[in-house]
């Protein structure tokens, strides 16, 4: 019997082209009415934040404070629109590592999301590739609201390392026979745990590294256009719940 293998994927920048946290954010900011104005707000000053050294774990937390008190179900509907309409618009999927990902699943590998988005985002992502394993951040929801507070540590940096060595326990698989996919100096401890690191071009200080170690190195993609503001209105009812019918089921979503 061939050893159990897994293929592991960062999402933003890696399959997608742009990072979900803040594509997803302007869009249901803009549904739930606020001006374009906010959105940008919000966004500098978690820039801010990375510009003076917080680490990515602390602005990783700091960024579901914008969902503080939001009702879980509308912000997993607003999702399954936002994420609908990306595809719509094209060039949110970056080609050659969702090439790479069909791949392994023509082999009969599994293949297992890790990021530090969040879920409501990243279903409907994994539910489009076929994914049905997926280890997130995982936003505190209580009384079906999003507190603004995160459980656990965030996905990234070394806790994609360990949710990968949890998952290789979970299916059976040594992780020298597993691949990892990242585009950021982040992601290389998951990239070190595996016997198969690939890196998503974009990162100079990843794409150097990689280079170094002979790793192999897929091109990355420009930045898609931003979704016009009309396309980030609140939908009415009957859309919304037509297009939140999901077209998969995704069994399972983990933090570490």
């Amino acid at each position: 019997m061939s050893p159990q293998r897994l293929a592991f994927f960062d999402v933003d920048g890696t399959l997608t082209t742009d990072i979900t946290l803040f594509r997803f954010l302007r869009f249901y900011l803009v549904a739930r009415g606020h001006g374009p104005q906010v959105y940008e707000q919000r966004r500098q000053r978690l820039k801010a934040m990375t510009a003076v050294g917080v680490p990515r774990e602390a602005t990783n937390r700091a960024y579901f404070t914008n969902f503080r008190d939001a009702d879980a179900a509308t912000v997993t509907d607003l999702a399954r629109v936002w994420f609908e309409r990306e595809l719509d618009q094209g060039g949110f999927l970056n080609p050659s590592a969702v090439d790479a990902l069909h791949r392994h699943r023509s082999r009969g590998e599994t293949v297992v999301l890790v990021s530090g988005s969040f879920p409501a985002v990243l279903l409907p992502l994994a539910e489009h590739l076929g994914v049905t394993d997926v280890r997130a951040t995982t936003p505190e929801i209580l009384h079906g609201r999003y507190t603004g507070e995160v459980l656990r540590t965030p996905m990234i940096g070394a806790a994609k390392a360990d949710a990968a060595r949890l998952a290789a326990s979970v299916h059976g698989a040594d992780l020298a026979d597993c691949t990892a996919y990242g585009d950021h100096l982040s992601d290389l401890p998951i990239l070190n745990a595996v016997g198969t690191p690939v890196a998503v071009a974009g990162d100079p200080r990843l794409d150097q590294h990689a280079r170094a170690h002979h790793w192999t190195v897929l091109p990355g993609a420009p930045e898609p256009p931003e979704l016009p503001l009309s396309e980030c209105a609140t939908p009415g009812d009957d859309e919304r719940r037509a297009r939140a019918v999901g077209t998969g089921t995704v069994r399972a979503v983990r933090t570490a």
